[in-house]
């Protein structure tokens, strides 16, 4: 029922959803819809919980090994999230792109932007880092992956340079302007 869902708010929008159309979609009744979801927000926000858990899965994580390399690892996690936005453009737009327009969507503390933070942290408590302020590192670091992803994935048309040159550049420029 999700993955419909999911597909329906992809073609036609969080303004053009309805659970009618859910229900032709997937040839129920509408009614076998609201035994399990009230309304298509309660759907909506399911699949944005469903996107964040898909995120932080792909993720990498520390390994807590005593040679690990957290600036390696921050950039491999980066990467992994530009990777995962690339591959999986309708959970990326869920989790990132798309906001109901009648609805505030107001900010939740998510596990994967948990890692984040975790991984900016390591880099700081190693002295990998020239700053100390976690909090705008890795916000800045979110911005810079975040920006390259959404270009990437609405503007195709674009004549980029090849793909992962440029993504390993932004990280690069991103990630390395902090280093001491």
């Amino acid at each position: 029922m999700l993955d419909a869902a999911r597909e329906l708010f992809d073609r036609v929008g969080y303004e053009g959803f309805t659970m009618r159309k859910l229900a032709k979609l997937m040839e129920y009744s509408p009614g076998n819809i609201y035994l399990y979801f009230k309304d298509k927000n309660e759907i909506f926000d399911c699949l944005v919980e469903e996107s964040f858990s898909s995120l932080l899965a792909a993720l990498p994580q520390p390994s807590g090994e005593p040679g690990e390399d957290p600036v390696a690892l921050l950039k491999r996690s980066l990467k992994t999230y530009v990777n995962f936005g690339l591959s999986h453009p309708n959970h990326y737009s869920f989790a990132f792109l798309f906001h109901p327009a009648d609805r505030p969507r107001h900010h939740k503390q998510r596990p994967a932007y948990e890692s984040l933070l975790l991984k900016v942290r390591l880099c700081i408590e190693k002295r990998k880092f020239k700053t100390t302020d976690v909090d705008l590192t890795a916000q800045a670091l979110w911005a810079a992956a975040h920006g390259v992803t959404s270009l990437l994935l609405q503007r195709p048309a674009f004549p980029w340079v090849a793909r992962d040159r440029l993504i390993q550049r932004v990280i690069d420029s991103a990630v390395d302007s902090l280093l001491v």
